[in-house]
């Protein structure tokens, strides 16, 4: 049995078109795909578990020396995305001193709101992390994926929440799209030359299936597991959203969101 490429796998509907894409178009009988939140994924692919994974832009941040970063691809939006949301029971600049109880699932988007509060509002709150932000009370909870994509739906008709799109708050201030995840695969994959034989087929079909898919939107959101919260028309506006390039614009909002990680002390 020959060794497979192991591939990390978010669940979150942002990326439904990628995957739904490569496994219905092309031969994966060598790919192994691995799912978990962004937060589990980057521990596997730090720690080898897995060979390439869209991941966090944080992880890459920190760890360049393990990764290579694979070329023209993200998860990224410029202005409104929908998925990164805090829900507020008051102003934001009015969280001085707050709890902000937020999801265990991704680092670089609490990073994100503590850009947000800290250098674009001045406001210095305790972030809480935790798998259930909606359910612990406090003044304000943060959501993102699928969780945001849901509570955002149904929470203004049963609480009086004030909504903050995070990618909307970030455009205002920088007029830069913001990089939320990045493909990227561990450096000691090109030492293997099976694994790297792979890996250069995986990323061939990963082109493809970008350029496939946005013209398919509206058949794939057919296949979405999350039609149950959202309708075809939903779902293919939020994925019309999201920037899955990766060009130069996208690289100065990178260098951008480090230096910010920087004056904010969240790199350590």
């Amino acid at each position: 049995m020959y060794e497979k490429l192991k591939i990390g796998k978010i669940p979150y509907i942002n990326l439904f078109p990628i995957y739904h894409t490569i496994q219905s178009k092309f031969d994966c009988s060598a790919y192994e795909f691995i799912e978990g939140v962004p937060s589990v994924l980057n521990k596997m692919l730090r720690q080898g578990e897995i060979d390439i994974s869209p991941s966090s832009s944080i992880e890459y941040i920190r760890n360049p020396h393990l990764y290579k970063l694979i070329d023209g691809h993200s998860i990224s939006c410029s202005g409104c995305i929908a998925s990164i949301l805090l829900f507020s029971k008051k102003p934001i600049n009015e969280l001085d001193g707050c709890k902000v109880y937020v999801t265990n699932q991704s680092e670089t988007s609490i990073a994100l709101l503590g850009i947000v509060l800290k250098r674009f509002y001045g406001v210095q709150s305790d972030l809480i992390v935790t798998d259930k932000p909606e359910e612990c009370g406090g003044e304000a909870f943060f959501l993102i994926g699928d969780d945001a994509l849901k509570s955002g739906k149904k929470l203004p008709s049963i609480d009086p929440f004030f909504i903050y799109d995070l990618g909307e708050i970030w455009a205002e201030h920088t007029s830069l799209p913001f990089v939320f995840a990045l493909w990227i695969a561990r450096k000691e994959i090109y030492q293997d030359e099976i694994k790297k034989h792979l890996l250069k087929r995986f990323i061939a079909d990963l082109d493809k299936a970008k350029n496939i898919f946005k013209a398919d939107l509206n058949i794939i959101s057919q296949s979405a597991s999350s039609i149950e919260f959202l309708t075809e028309q939903d779902i293919v506006a939020y994925w019309n959203k999201i920037s899955y390039d990766l060009d130069a614009e996208h690289r100065t909002a990178l260098e951008l969101f480090k230096r910010y990680l920087q004056e904010i002390s969240y790199l350590g």
